[in-house]
């Protein structure tokens, strides 16, 4: 089983009851109709290729250990042009035991996407959640000193970044680093309470990406982050971040927007809006993780317990990849994980039950909402991104 992230997400904007009702699905005929009452439309065209058009790489977070299956390799090789290892290049997969490397699975995924011409964004080198034991614990009966986890730190960014140089398109560098802004030690800063400032700084998080660079001065470095997807007090306090960053010559190119959006709090009213914002900056922006849930049935956690709540996925999953088409600077549009039944929100939205986030459903057939994304690329106007797949040359 893979590793799931135990983060639980907050709200992400609240709009009207108009916005709530909003759905794209009139916009497709449905000719013989289908078995899930998907709208077919005509469009037959994979992900991969309608984004091409534009230039936007579209892509899924992979499970590489599932890539043995032939439809679940095949989905992912036709349709996608971008993948992310959901947990293998992770800190505590990548080190086990301390000195001791396993870059089987990450290797895995590298291997496939060379194979079927896609690109690898890596996630993630700092991040304050799923560490190794071996470290959480030396720091916490003190065999680790600060100056030894600061030493530790380097070491692994820069032994990751050297392990897969060349071969990485985007890292998230630093991911997480800021609370929300209803949490009680909200100050605008990054996070009070996150392991690697309260150990070492706020600076450690400008020294990963410089770090990083040095060991691939091609690879695009990005910050990630959920709930910044509104004009709101957590994105600007990213978006003045990022600008006293590049101000300061550290390497950040980018800012990826998670966009883990729930179907109660509805849709971003001016996603678009933030966005552009970053790329105004001079920031390169992405969709990193992309996914929308809704309560479900606790016996079937994939099936929603409100019929209505696939018009608000529709909506939500038409907002997210109509602002990355709108957004030049947005180079890249990924779903976080293919099917319902490999989506983390289950495990870990459980009381009250969610789930149904993604654009497919356990059987592998597409759903309504990856029809929504299909039919939005492929009737987009954007203006074609140029340099995608690139690197910083």
């Amino acid at each position: 089983m893979s590793l799931r992230r135990t983060l639980v997400l907050g709200a992400v904007g609240v709009v009207g009851a108009c916005s709530l009702l909003m759905g794209p699905t009139s916009a497709f005929a449905d000719p013989g109709g289908s078995s899930s009452g998907a709208p077919v439309g005509t469009h037959t065209d994979s992900l991969r290729d309608l984004g091409a058009n534009v230039g936007l790489r579209v892509g899924t977070a992979v499970n590489p250990t599932e890539l043995s299956s032939s439809t679940y390799s095949s989905l992912i090789a036709n349709q996608f042009s971008v993948v992310t290892p959901e947990n293998e290049m992770k800190w505590q997969v990548v080190e086990p035991t301390q000195g001791q490397y396993n870059w089987g699975p990450a290797d895995k995924l590298v291997a496939f996407a060379q194979a079927h011409h896609e690109l690898v964004r890596g996630h993630t080198l700092l991040w304050q959640n799923q560490l190794p034991t071996w470290l959480t614990d030396g720091v916490d009966n003190g065999t680790i000193s600060n100056d030894q986890l600061r030493a530790l730190l380097k070491k692994h960014i820069q032994d990751e970044v050297s392990h897969f140089r060349g071969k990485i398109w985007q890292w998230d560098v630093v991911n997480e680093a800021f609370t929300n802004p209803w949490d009680p030690e909200w100050n605008g800063a990054p996070a009070p309470g996150h392991f690697w400032v309260d150990h070492l700084g706020a600076g450690i998080l400008a020294d990963a990406f410089r770090w990083a660079h040095e060991a691939d001065p091609q690879a695009l470095l990005f910050y990630n982050d959920y709930a910044i997807e509104d004009v709101n007090a957590k994105s600007t306090a990213v978006l003045n971040w990022a600008e006293q960053l590049r101000a300061e010559g550290v390497p950040i190119d980018g800012v990826g927007f998670q966009t883990h959006l729930d179907t109660q709090y509805g849709v971003p009213t001016d996603f678009t809006q933030d966005m552009q914002r970053f790329a105004a900056a001079g920031l390169k922006v992405a969709i990193t993780e992309a996914d929308v849930r809704t309560f479900t049935e606790p016996s079937s956690v994939n099936t929603p317990t409100d019929p209505n709540a696939v018009a608000v996925q529709n909506a939500a999953w038409k907002q997210s990849i109509d602002t990355c088409l709108a957004v030049r600077s947005c180079i890249s549009f990924t779903a976080w994980g293919v099917s319902d039944d490999q989506s983390w929100v289950p495990s870990t939205f459980s009381s009250p039950q969610e789930g149904a986030a993604l654009l497919y459903d356990s059987n592998l057939n597409p759903k309504p909402e990856y029809f929504v994304v299909q039919h939005e690329l492929a009737t987009t106007n954007a203006a074609h991104r140029t340099g995608v797949g690139a690197g910083r040359s």
